[in-house]
């Protein structure tokens, strides 16, 4: 276990000086304030991580002229960040694989063919949450004359025949479509 700043300091006194009240307040006032500093220290650190910061999104945010959006989640207003962070240089394949991962945390196959994009969702089960921020973020990267076509996974009848009705009847036809079941 670690020591306190105040009990490293009195340490470091002669003996005979340990005990003095004098020191004690002294060290004691000290000690709170290399804490706070300690704290402010570490906090300033996860500051300068993306997937660590919080009050520092909006420097980053502003920096990569992104709206700053303090509705949205940390992870999405994360995840928004470290693709316009990644789509800098060649468009290609794996560029737009990396963006749209840093969204989706799923997978998606990209390929190219006849001036369009397709984007295919692989575990992602339905239209992704945040569909309009990956959009937006292709569309802000990708060369203007290809077009970009998403393509979605849902259930299918097959899929659903491993259930009873019962076991169905408390998902909506929405939720049958484009919900991983358990």
């Amino acid at each position: 276990m670690s020591m306190s700043h105040n009990e490293e300091m009195i340490n470091r006194l002669q003996p005979f000086m340990r005990k003095s009240k004098i020191y004690e307040e002294i060290f004691e006032t000290e000690g709170t304030q290399y804490a706070t500093r300690d704290d402010a220290v570490a906090d300033l650190q996860l500051q300068l991580n993306v997937d660590t910061a919080t009050w520092a999104l909006p420097i980053y945010e502003t920096e990569l002229g992104i709206a700053v959006d303090p509705s949205k989640s940390y992870s999405e207003r994360r995840a928004v960040i470290k693709s316009k962070m990644r789509g800098v240089g060649q468009v290609d394949a794996a560029l737009i694989k990396l963006v749209v991962d840093s969204w989706t945390n799923g997978d998606v196959n990209v390929s190219f063919a006849d001036s369009t994009i397709t984007i295919t969702f692989t575990s992602v089960i339905g239209i992704p949450e945040n569909i309009s921020d990956v959009e937006i973020a292709i569309e802000e990267i990708k060369a203007a004359h290809l077009a970009v076509l998403y393509v979605y996974l849902y259930n299918t009848y097959g899929v659903l025949s491993a259930f009873t009705h019962g076991e169905l009847s408390a998902y909506t036809h929405e939720d049958l479509s484009s919900s991983a079941l358990s």
